[in-house]
């Protein structure tokens, strides 16, 4: 019925396009219009449509000639023209929509058109790529587009910067035509080419500085991401962290990796496949208890036992070498599960890393402190303007909307897609299956057809690789451990009879020329056009899935290889009973019915039901990944709060704002705060520990000047009279030591007390994300929970930062703290001695026991116990609340 209604209506991606033909028509157009520029002209057009901007003219306004110009100078620079569907794919960009676009569409020149247009402003435009091969091919590649019209062209790397310069040429092969430079400098260009990572962590280290000077990042303004359901869906799952080592617990790492080794699966411990999570068993606990050498490893005081257990156990009974992780130069390097890749750098949090480095015998780096941290939903999110391409986005469209505010518009193809994509083939074993698969490439090979095998892991790769091997079938292997031949591979996986075997997308950006990539074959026309045909008679391209993945748009990427811009090609995947997916979902099932109906053992089941039922699996997986990343950014999105608070002070304080209004504010705060925990209304001595934490803010020493002590207004005389005394010597101080040096002194002592509580912060939310769990088996939902003990936490940490200000900004610029002279002094009386020593020598005066949770006999006090100070207060909610 829906099939029906859309054949009739149309999608609501067709009833988008439609209404962009207007647009479309004035477009071409205006193409005549720029046929005779130079490139002088190219860039007076530039400066005019800049000077139009800034004189009132939107950009929607300035789009029909902005994208004519930028089409003919793609036309004059590289010799490409922009298709009408690529014009619209760079309109749906333009207005802040993701564009699904087919594979070899041309998505790299499409970006020209929404970057051009959107840096008109003078704000930098950010194309975000997945790796640094196609941020740095891809800049390259459009470099001489931008250049022509004008535009300066920013490259980032993995700890390095270039800009593009038509004249510069570096010695290194890939590096042709760019220029080094200090990563500050790219960023300025117009428009910036770079990874999702390089972009998020320059934006958390711009928010770890202490000079505004030493910030690159500028604004996030408009970003257009490639590949975008690989960057804010694949690895959206995965915080960006920058982090530092904690103390050295490598040897307790060794000895529970040996301990865990004595435990059966399924004996002592059971593992949850969905979550990769270990649980032990009552007898696991048992022979855990007994190896450590203690009573109850449930304990507190065992609690780090059990964590070096968990991780011990994960790390050797769920994740699998080459699967999850490969070790590579003596270092575990994680797998990116859905594209294969290696992720060199990155490492696993919480301790796992080092439980896999004991499990291989590696050398055992430091666990980690985090000194900033966010996700990549909230980090996008942060962009005034966001778009993206690829093309496979519709099945993820619920998720782009929902956490992204992005809706998914498709491109229809420049020309008809004739690929011939068949049914899936069903068998019994994975033996069987790959033992088709062998055959399908034997018989493919006969007629001079290319096939590209894709796997899920590298495993797989390298099993098929073997098997290919033994029957002397010649094949290129493209994997996560060949990351830096991809490119060159991919490009020649369409000559004829060519065998490529590839895992998962490695290899994506990079088109796939049916007959080769001339350039690289150094051949001459003729000869490619020979070899071109020879593979169209053949059918093109054939692609062989070895095992469906668990998302569909996985699946759609490895088919959408074939078939690109009208080409022929086919596309067949191999499934196995005993596959990950089908063990999961009903393959027991299927399996009881081949046997009932006495099928051979290596004969394949083809039927589209059984197809259905494979994607029905696939769409309950990827519910349930929705879900995982949805949960991410829901917890995330509690400490973002938190961040958006903590980074905009910082920007105030780095950005040179007068922070001395601030700091009596939270001086006044603290001072109310003290005062307010002790009961004054009676006409009593104040007590020596009220004097002793006012001492810790300012040498304050007037208590008994005060009049009409005893009566309900006395603790508001007083907090007046301790204020009036403090901005009085503060502003003396700002005549010694200048208000400029006081100002400086304010910036960097804040920021340092920032810094220090943010990161004790970061630590203490993670311990509460990685506990609230718990909270489900009180029937108290744990996102409730979360954000009202993060509420809290957060309320300590501002509590803590005012603590630590005030209690050492007067100090700390007093210097020596006797520059104050008795001439200056308040009430020309001379500020006693009492509070320097309190200051100085503070862990020798009696009256330290204020900033102490003990009582006389040194016991520690309980959260319940009336406080020490003899306020009457529970001490949590006095001296305990610091």
């Amino acid at each position: 019925m829906l099939k029906t209604l859309k054949r009739i209506f149309g999608s609501s991606s067709q009833k988008e396009i439609r209404k962009y033909n207007k647009l479309l028509k004035q477009i071409n157009d205006l193409e005549s219009r720029f046929v005779d520029c130079n490139k002088e002209l190219f860039s007076e057009e530039t400066l005019r449509f800049k000077e139009r901007f800034q004189d009132g003219a939107t950009l929607d306004d300035l789009l029909p000639e902005a994208f004519a110009l930028v089409r003919e100078a793609a036309k004059q620079a590289i010799g490409l023209r922009h298709f009408d569907a690529q014009i619209i794919g760079g309109i749906v960009l333009h207005q802040g929509n993701i564009a699904e676009m087919r594979t070899g569409e041309g998505k790299t020149l499409v970006a020209t058109l929404p970057a051009y247009l959107n840096s008109l402003t003078g704000d930098s435009v950010h194309i975000v790529t997945v790796n640094d091969y196609l941020a740095r091919r891809d800049p390259q590649w459009m470099g001489p587009v931008y250049d022509l019209l004008g535009m300066s062209v920013g490259i980032l790397q993995n700890n390095s910067a270039y800009i593009f310069q038509n004249e510069a040429k570096e010695n290194n092969k890939g590096f042709e035509f760019i220029r080094s430079v200090e990563r500050k400098e790219a960023y300025q260009c117009d428009i910036v080419y770079g990874t999702n990572s390089e972009f998020g962590f320059d934006y958390l280290r711009d928010n770890m500085v202490v000079n505004l000077d030493d910030r690159v990042q500028g604004e996030l303004s408009y970003a257009v991401i490639d590949e975008v359901d690989n960057i804010l869906i694949d690895e959206a799952r995965t915080p960006l962290i920058i982090s530092g080592p904690s103390e050295d617990t490598g040897s307790e790492y060794k000895r529970y990796s040996r301990l865990v080794k004595g435990l059966i699966n399924g004996e002592d411990f059971q593992i949850d496949d969905k979550h990769q999570s270990v649980s032990l068993s009552l007898e696991g606990v048992r022979k855990v208890e007994n190896l450590m050498g203690v009573d109850n490893l449930y304990d507190p005081d065992n609690s780090k036992g059990v964590h070096f257990v968990e991780n011990a156990l994960r790390a050797t009974a769920v994740f699998e070498k080459d699967k999850k992780y490969v070790v590579k130069d003596g270092q575990i390097v994680i797998v990116d599960e859905f594209t294969g890749r290696l992720m060199p750098g990155r490492r696993y949090s919480d301790g796992l890393h080092q439980a896999l480095e004991a499990k291989e015998n590696l050398n055992i780096q430091r666990e980690t402190i985090t000194y900033a941290t966010i996700t990549l939903q909230n980090f996008f999110r942060m962009y005034s303007k966001l778009s993206g391409m690829t093309g496979t986005a519709v099945t993820e469209s619920e998720e782009f909307w929902k956490i992204y505010k992005l809706d998914v518009i498709e491109i229809p193809t420049n020309l008809p897609m004739i690929r011939e994509d068949h049914n899936d083939f069903i068998f019994k074993s994975q033996k069987i299956k790959y033992d088709a698969v062998v055959k399908e490439v034997i018989d493919c090979q006969k007629k001079g057809q290319p096939v590209l095998i894709g796997t899920t892991e590298i495993a797989q790769s390298e099993l098929v690789s073997k098997l290919l091997t033994n029957k002397k079938i010649s094949h290129q292997v493209l994997n996560a451990k060949e990351v830096e031949k991809e490119a060159g591979i991919i490009a020649q996986a369409g000559r004829p009879g060519a065998v490529t075997v590839a895992t998962n997308m490695a290899g994506r950006g990079t088109d796939i020329i049916l007959g080769g990539n001339p350039d690289d074959l150094k051949i001459t026309s003729q000869e490619w056009n020979r070899l071109h045909q020879q593979v169209i008679q053949a059918g093109g391209l054939h692609i062989i899935g070895t095992q469906r993945h668990e998302a569909r748009r996985i699946d759609n990427q490895l088919r959408g290889r074939a078939g690109r811009q009208g080409d022929p090609g086919s596309s067949r995947f191999f499934v196995a009973l005993d596959d990950d997916l089908m063990k999961r979902f009903g393959g027991d099932k299927i399996k009881a019915v081949m046997d009932w109906v006495g099928m051979e053992e290596d004969a394949p089941i083809e039927h589209g039901t059984i197809g259905k039922q494979i994607e029905r699996a696939q769409i309950r997986v990827e519910g349930f990944h929705f879900d995982l990343r949805k949960h991410l950014v829901e917890y995330d999105d509690v400490i973002n709060t938190h961040r958006e608070v903590i980074y905009k002070e910082k920007n105030s304080l780095l950005e040179g704002e007068n922070f001395k209004s601030n700091v009596l504010v939270m001086v006044d705060e603290e001072v109310r705060n003290i005062v307010g925990r002790y009961d004054l209304s009676k006409n009593s001595d104040i007590p020596e520990t009220l004097k002793s934490e006012i001492h810790s803010i300012i040498p304050f020493n007037d208590f008994e000047e005060i009049e009409k002590r005893g009566d309900e207004s006395f603790a508001d005389r007083l907090i007046g009279k301790i204020m009036e005394y403090f901005e009085f010597q503060y502003n003396n101080l700002e005549g010694i030591i200048t208000d400029d040096t006081l100002r400086s002194i304010e910036r960097q002592l804040i920021l340092r007390i920032v810094d220090t509580q943010w990161v004790q912060h970061l630590t203490s939310m993670e311990n509460l994300r990685t506990g609230i769990g718990l909270q489900a088996y009180g029937q108290r939902d744990p996102l409730v929970m979360y954000k009202r003990e993060g509420h809290s936490m957060f309320q300590s940490l501002m509590d803590r930062i005012r603590y630590q200000v005030t209690r050492t900004v007067f100090y700390i610029a007093d210097g020596s703290k006797n520059q104050i002279s008795p001439e200056n002094s308040f009430n020309k009386r001379k500020t006693s001695s009492q509070g320097q020593k309190y200051y100085n020598n503070g862990n020798n005066d009696k009256d330290t026991k204020v900033l102490s949770a003990v009582g006389s006999n040194n016991r520690k006090l309980g959260r319940n116990e009336p406080c020490y100070c003899n306020s009457g207060k529970k001490y949590k909610k006095c001296h305990g609340a610091l």
